[in-house]
């Protein structure tokens, strides 16, 4: 089997080089056709290793190759095959899978978005299907991993490729901004990341999970100076920094900034990275490590508040939002609260569970966004649609399917596993988790309402667009519309399936560790709960009915009086403007950060350069330079000028050695 573990990363970077190497020669038919292969096989293999593992109960944990020695430690690229991990091979390479073929419609006429002499247009098709499927790779590897070090590759591949991803269309300035923009954020996170792990090498003398998590009992006591007289608990720094690079990842606040901004890439690219890749990744990482959190309880009421946050505060920037892809981002950004959430109560499964099941329908509005995109002509502003529901009838109706699932309608996928959090953070005893309850329970009718305040304004009243871009509306063409309905099948079904084995059962085994004091969901599996017990019991609590009376008020503000949104918009101005600056975080920091060193370097040039270099050292070389020119006219070349230089010289050391 280790051969199969090892080709279903390897596929995906052989299929990557290929198309990025060979693009010009194998053509646009080649680049698709053998990335498609290469992230097809990986899912079938996915698949058939999950069944094993399902089913078969073969687990695997050990290296498969040593790649460096240094004093006395073996770094090695090795895989730990489990619950877990099986479950994000399934989820990662099925929706690539979907992503890949669906590119095909979606950058069919991509040369139109560079100039015409640009020779970076010419394979830009080529490179995009080499970048999604390194892109997966490099997920892949991430969970795949066994140890900190493989992690660490994988965490920062998805963020490279990512760079390239986001700034794909690098001849637009708002591209290279939001790239950039992504790239720095995130090595904010990743800064406290590595310093999690050089913490646990200093401490553990080791990198190997299971060797970390069995010595973690021996130092939960274990006290570090930080600075003056401050004393951490080792395993609550260690936790605490290891989440800050899951904030960046998964975009927490405050470091957020990045993602609503990546929607500057392609819209297959926003589905990939926002619905099952590099957003999960800070998602998996505390779930994988829950051994550890799960002795810092600093650490979870962190986690909980933060996420509570995230979840809440996002939420609301979606409703005031009119370009179509940055409604579905700040979505994104809320139900990773969501699942941060979780996280800090413990709900480790929960969280994971709504991962799984976000990925499917948050990939499917994602790309039934794109398909609007396509008939639209690439305009993306809401205002600009209205009655495409008559033309686009296939598209209409998936995104309905997965605006219910992302909106926590029974019985779509959405439903269980966001209800499941919100029941764990319900009977949560971590400090903050009553303000993240209040969170969790307003943030149903908020996701509800701009989920349906899209679904509106994209589909129903009279359209909007002008009259050349109405005359040519259609459907997407099959190549678009099937991975739609492929990723619609899951949206449903997905949640009442794996409900009772990941929430009750013994789905993740021992890839996820609670304690007895933090396990939710511990009573309610006492009692047999089952799909049909959870959705009577859900079907009449707040969170479900506030999503009804937030889609009801979405058809009043947006169908049956439109004049509404905008006498209230006009009422809370204030608040408003506060939303559309994003609550002044890009301000805040780019004022502080950006500014703050743009004022540090000028300062600096104006110190080290101007007055140091061009004035101090540029000064003492042209003393030298006047020194040298007024000496070099003693060198005369007559003879009796030295002779005369020479008596002179002898005469004054025979005056001063009389003189001693």
């Amino acid at each position: 089997m280790q051969a199969v573990y090892l080709a279903i990363p390897l596929l995906c970077l052989a299929a990557a080089a290929i198309a990025g190497l060979a693009g010009g020669r194998i053509g646009r038919a080649g680049a698709h056709g053998v990335t498609i292969f290469g992230v097809g096989a990986a899912f079938l293999l996915s698949f058939y290793v999950a069944l094993d593992v399902f089913r078969n109960g073969h687990l695997f944990n050990g290296p498969v190759y040593s790649w460096l020695s240094s004093g006395g430690y073996n770094f090695q690229v090795g895989f730990l095959i489990d619950q877990l991990t099986a479950t994000m091979m399934v989820v990662v390479t099925f929706v690539s899978l979907m992503v890949h073929i669906y590119t095909i419609g979606y950058m069919a006429d991509d040369e139109h978005n560079w100039p015409k002499d640009s020779l970076a247009g010419k394979n830009s098709y080529q490179r995009f299907f080499s970048y999604i499927s390194l892109f997966t790779f490099s997920m892949l590897m991430l969970v795949m991993s066994n140890n900190f070090i493989q992690l660490f590759f994988g965490w920062e591949a998805v963020g490279l490729v990512s760079y390239l991803l986001i700034g794909f269309w690098f001849n637009r300035e708002s591209a290279i901004f939001a790239n950039m923009k992504a790239f720095l954020v995130n090595r904010v996170g990743d800064f406290g990341f590595l310093l999690g792990i050089a913490a646990i090498f200093a401490w553990f003398g080791t990198l190997d999970y299971d060797a970390v998590f069995g010595i973690a009992p021996s130092l939960a006591s274990q006290q570090i100076h930080i600075a003056g007289s401050t004393h951490w608990s080792l395993i609550t720094f260690i936790c605490i920094a290891l989440f800050v690079g899951a904030m960046g990842k998964s975009a927490q606040v405050p470091l957020h900034v990045w993602l609503p901004d990546s929607m500057e890439g392609p819209t297959p690219i926003s589905a990939l990275i926002h619905a099952a890749t590099m957003v999960t990744a800070g998602i998996f990482m505390v779930a994988r490590m829950s051994p550890l959190y799960e002795m810092s309880e600093t650490a979870l009421s962190l986690i909980i508040i933060i996420g509570a946050i995230t979840a809440l505060f996002m939420g609301l920037l979606g409703i005031i939002q009119y370009d179509i892809k940055r409604v579905i981002a700040y979505s994104t950004l809320s139900q990773l609260g969501y699942m941060t959430v979780g996280l800090g109560a413990s709900a480790y499964n929960a969280s994971i569970f709504h991962l799984g099941t976000h990925a499917f329908f948050k990939a499917l509005l994602f790309l039934g966004a794109g398909s609007v995109i396509i008939a639209m002509h690439h305009a993306q502003d809401m205002r600009r649609m209205g009655g495409l529901r008559r033309f686009m009838p296939i598209t209409y109706f998936t995104m309905i399917i997965g605006s219910l699932a992302l909106s926590g309608i029974p019985p779509f996928a959405g439903f269980f596993s966001k209800d499941a959090i919100i029941e764990a953070v319900h009977h949560s005893h971590i400090t903050g988790s009553g303000f993240a309850y209040f969170s969790v329970v307003i943030g149903a009718f908020i996701t509800a309402f701009y989920s349906f305040r899209l679904i509106f304004m994209t589909f129903h009243g009279k359209p909007r667009m002008d009259e050349h871009t109405r005359k040519h509306l259609k459907e997407s063409p099959a190549v678009v519309i099937v991975p739609l309905l492929l990723l619609a099948i899951p949206s449903v079904m997905a949640g009442w399936q794996f409900i009772e084995p990941m929430l009750y059962g013994d789905f993740f085994g021992d890839a996820i560790r609670i304690l007895p004091r933090h396990n939710a969901f511990a009573e309610a599996g006492e009692h047999g709960f089952s799909a049909w017990h959870f959705m009577k019991h859900g079907a009449f609590q707040p969170p479900v009915l506030l999503a009804l009376i937030g889609m009801v008020s979405a058809y009043i503000f947006y169908v049956a009086r439109p004049d509404l949104a905008g006498e209230w918009r006009a009422k809370l101005a204030p608040a408003v403007r506060v939303l559309e600056n994003n609550y002044y975080f890009d301000k805040v920091y780019q004022a502080v950060f950006a500014g703050g060193a743009l004022r540090l370097g000028s300062c600096l040039w104006k110190s080290a350069d101007v007055k140091m270099i061009d004035g101090f050292i540029n000064g003492l070389a042209r003393a030298v330079g006047w020194v040298s020119g007024k000496v070099r006219l003693v060198q005369s070349g007559y003879l009796y000028h030295y002779a005369f230089v020479m008596i002179i010289g002898l005469f004054l050391m025979i005056s001063w050695f009389l003189y001693l």
